[in-house]
């Protein structure tokens, strides 16, 4: 059934029947070729966990393929299966996001529609999770398949991030996690428009752990993560989490300081003895290094401003178009054939 249009700051249809034992939020974006084959497995690892008491949250990103149209008929075979159809496409953090606020389910697990993250994990994180722990992280132990370059900008990255973070962010981690209800609200009730889920969830603190995996390739269709996504990304990482940028504006401007002192006393001092520089070398790059160096402070600040100015606006998160859903889950015990 379709429950109607919903914006990212509230008003979110409710839903029917009790709430599941757990919730799956699967962002997709131009994932028709193998969201069949991720529906089924996912279907199948949470059935064997928790029975029937789940809902898998299916995300259209604003697809420009037939991803939407084959989620509805996904809902009209499985009722545990609802439907996110936002307006536009609004990045993977907040098609993650909008799931979240529909999510229902007393534990949360995010999983990306590509089966690079195994679904099957879902167990372990269940048992680590019954051991009182608040989060439990899927970290990357291998990456098959993925270019030398990339897996060396990520993990200069990670690396980079954890240094420089004032919250201690998991290294090698993505947004392959499982939560509680108590973390999930509190994540839904966080207002950043630029968002770092990661590292949102790493700042919540409470109990958190990792299970170790392999990432598999890609099974079908081809990544939305671009270079210039993933630049997007890892910027919002630092500046949300980092003021090391704006130190380091400080420190450039300290040093042309010293720099401009220390050229002055020489031109004064060459002056007073008779033997004024002449040369236009010196000068060159007295002018280059201080118009870098201002361009770059300022570059830094503006980024920092510019997020300011998203946030002042006050604009909704994101615009969902329709919700559409089948039956509404069980509550039960697990059942594991």
């Amino acid at each position: 059934m379709s429950e109607g249009p919903a914006d990212g700051d509230g008003g979110l249809p409710s839903g029917v029947g009790r709430s599941p034992r757990l919730s799956i939020v699967a962002p997709c974006y131009n994932e028709e070729a193998g969201l069949r084959a991720f529906a089924d497995r996912v279907l199948a690892v949470a059935r064997h966990e928790v029975g029937e008491a789940f809902e898998l949250i299916l995300v259209n990103d604003g697809s420009r393929d037939g991803s939407w149209p084959l989620i509805r008929r996904l809902i009209q075979a499985h009722g545990q299966i609802r439907g996110v159809n936002l307006s536009r496409n609004h990045g993977q953090q907040l098609a993650v996001t909008a799931g979240l606020r529909m999510a229902r389910g007393e534990r949360v697990l995010i999983l990306d529609a590509d089966l690079q993250d195994p679904p099957e994990l879902l167990a372990q994180m269940m048992a680590r999770m019954d051991e009182g722990f608040d989060v439990v992280h899927g970290r990357r132990r291998g990456r098959p398949g993925e270019s030398g370059f990339k897996l060396a900008t990520a993990a200069a990255f990670y690396r980079l991030l954890h240094s420089v973070s004032e919250v201690e962010i998991p290294q090698d981690v993505g947004d392959f996690r499982l939560m509680s209800r108590a973390i999930v609200d509190r994540l839904n009730a966080m207002p950043e428009q630029d968002r770092y889920l990661r590292g949102m969830v790493a700042w919540l603190g409470g109990r958190q752990t990792e299970v170790l995996y392999d990432r598999a390739p890609r099974q079908a269709g081809v990544t939305a993560y671009t270079l210039p996504r993933m630049i997007h990304l890892a910027v919002d990482g630092l500046l949300g989490f980092s003021t090391a940028p704006l130190k380091v504006a400080v420190v450039l401007a300290g040093i042309g300081m010293a720099l401009g002192g220390l050229i002055a006393i020489y031109a004064l001092v060459g002056f007073l003895v008779g033997r004024p520089e002449r040369g236009w070398t010196s000068l060159a790059l007295m002018v280059v290094f201080f118009g870098v160096s201002q361009l770059g402070c300022l570059a830094i600040i503006g980024a920092y401003v510019g997020r300011i100015y998203n946030q002042v606006k006050g604009r909704p998160l994101f615009l969902i178009d329709e919700v559409v859903s089948g039956a509404p889950p069980q509550s039960g015990p697990p059942d594991h054939g």
